[in-house]
């Protein structure tokens, strides 16, 4: 059957992922409920949205899983998955911009899944400190959240990447890399002969935040098919934002942040933001959540200020599987066998 969204660029349709599970320490489960409790809806409602606030999903905590070492937690994130999923479902059709508030960066599979519920060719802004390109083979750790690209790519642990019927989840090619400078070796590896398109933290501050920015976007087609932005806060440097499981040294500057993230915002064509990784364990009065909060209504509140009159898509649904559905004449599709872009605006 066909389905016709109607996008509104006031309205945010929010959903809680209160997840830890693919994660490696408790407690960042509680970040969608702990930036309710810091003011978030009244926040982004005095910006001038109308806020609709689709509840949380059931709560999976970390467990240290010493049975499966390699891929820990496997099947705590998988029900964390088809949890969040229907209900970022409902948020894509309802026409308003899910803002997805989730513990664990997995949680992006289920953003990912659902837009393509409505859409065939959907990319990803990857916003984070860490690559995430490790596999059940090569994790030092057995962090699934350290193997996110890796699963969206269909390369990882097989429960997560048959989560999506016919892998690739995104394509190699339509992933965007920003702000990451924490590679293990065999991370290196794997990148040096990957398409996946690339803009490390130190081009960020080279070229500045805002070039960079337009040049991802450019990059994974964003102005011809919608894209997923995935902003893991441990991208920010740990001296203004500590309030994570991995601040580290190093990092984009919170002003670099909020640039690159108003780029992103703006683009007509983003059809949800996942916000992950804020630990209120770590932040016992509240400042973190505050500062976060001030962040996404700042970078958010952009797309009111040439926001457009409401544009309609009509596209097929598909209940089961992968979606292939005809877009607009004006979206055309990539080709999947172009070449790559080059990974630096440098290049």
């Amino acid at each position: 059957m066909a389905v016709k969204i109607i996008r509104q660029p006031k309205k945010i349709a929010l959903v809680g992922s209160a997840t830890s599970a693919a994660a490696l320490r408790a407690g960042h489960e509680r970040a969608s409920a702990a930036l309710r409790a810091a003011g978030l809806v009244d926040r982004l409602k005095s910006r001038g949205f109308d806020v609709a606030d689709l509840g949380d999903t059931a709560t999976y905590v970390f467990q240290p899983d010493d049975e499966f070492p390699r891929a820990r937690n496997v099947s705590a994130v998988l029900k964390s998955l088809n949890d969040l999923r229907p209900r970022v479902e409902v948020a894509v059709k309802s026409g308003a911009l899910p803002l997805v508030l989730t513990g664990d960066c997995i949680s992006v599979m289920a953003v990912i899944a659902a837009a393509r519920r409505y859409h065939r060719n959907v990319s990803l802004i990857y916003m984070d400190r860490d690559a995430d390109l490790n596999v059940p083979a090569t994790t030092p750790s057995g962090c699934v959240d350290g193997m996110v690209i890796s699963q969206v790519i269909g390369r990882g642990a097989p429960e997560l990447v048959r989560f999506w019927g016919e892998p690739p989840l995104v394509r190699e090619h339509d992933v965007a890399l920003f702000g990451f400078e924490r590679l293990d070796l065999p991370e290196e590896q794997f990148l040096a002969n990957s398409l996946l398109r690339r803009h490390p933290a130190l081009e960020v501050s080279t070229v500045g935040a805002v070039a960079a920015a337009h040049a991802a976007v450019e990059r994974v087609h964003a102005a011809q098919h919608e894209f997923v932005l995935h902003f893991d806060v441990d991208v920010i440097n740990s001296e203004e934002f500590p309030w994570t499981n991995f601040p580290g040294s190093g990092g984009l500057s919170l002003n670099e942040v909020r640039d690159a993230l108003r780029v992103f915002t703006a683009q007509p064509n983003l059809v949800a933001i996942e916000v992950a990784a804020y630990n209120p364990d770590l932040d016992p009065d509240g400042q973190g959540a505050r500062k976060l909060i001030d962040l996404l209504a700042d970078v958010l509140s952009i797309r009111l200020e040439a926001a457009p009159s409401p544009s309609v898509s009509s596209e097929q649904v598909v209940s089961d599987g992968p979606v292939a559905v005809a877009e607009s004449p004006a979206a055309p599709s990539a080709d999947p066998q172009e070449p790559p872009a080059p990974d630096s605006v440098n290049s």
